[in-house]
């Protein structure tokens, strides 16, 4: 799948772009995808960010299957970043997976990404997963240190895994591990009203 970490700056900022935009942390607005007018929003932020194709029906795969785990973060109206992930049975565990990962450029290193994953980790803790996956490339150091602060290991490279010739890392987090305190800050309830308002 693709590169889910979305995260590092390689490009400079388009023209017209804001190099430094400031807000508060309550500026953000965490939802789940809550139907079809969200589905173009994140296909357009996919699509624009990261380096592999998908169709619509990859997209819609993900999100009418798993809409608790595809979220997007908005910045005043404007969608800014998105998570796309999936849970089912593999091999003998029970596996979430981080599918594709995205923050539009000027509003990396504030924090948006890490809040995006960590919420659907919880939904993925809540459901029991042994653990949760993704690749990421091996370049790219920004959603390389994204996930090693949340605890993943590298457990595999693979070599030309991306239709552009770059290699990835798989990497894993295992529950129980010694950073599950981050994810179980939510409460009970929090997570009960996620899946019912994802139903």
């Amino acid at each position: 799948m693709a590169d889910s970490g979305g995260v590092d700056i390689k490009e400079p900022l388009p023209p017209g772009s804001e190099s430094d935009i400031s807000f508060s942390e309550s500026e953000i607005d965490f939802v789940n995808y809550d139907g079809e007018h969200h589905l173009p929003l994140i296909m357009s932020l996919v699509d624009e960010e990261l380096s592999e194709p998908y169709s619509i029906f990859t997209y819609r795969y993900f999100v009418y299957i798993w809409p608790n785990l595809s979220l997007l973060a908005f910045h005043k109206g404007r969608c800014v970043g998105t998570v796309v992930c999936k849970m089912g049975e593999h091999r003998d565990t029970f596996r979430g997976y981080i599918a594709m990962l995205v923050v539009i450029k000027p509003y990396r290193g504030k924090g948006i990404a890490t809040e995006l994953v960590t919420r659907a980790i919880r939904v993925m803790m809540a459901s029991k997963c042994d653990e949760v996956t993704l690749e990421a490339e091996v370049t790219n150091k920004g959603a390389l240190a994204l996930y090693g602060r949340l605890g993943f290991i590298r457990a595999k490279r693979l070599f030309r895994y991306y239709l552009n010739g770059v290699d990835a890392f798989r990497l894993k987090l295992l529950f129980p591990h010694p950073d599950t305190s981050l994810f179980r800050s939510v409460n009970e309830n929090e997570i009960n009203e996620h899946h019912q308002h994802s139903q």
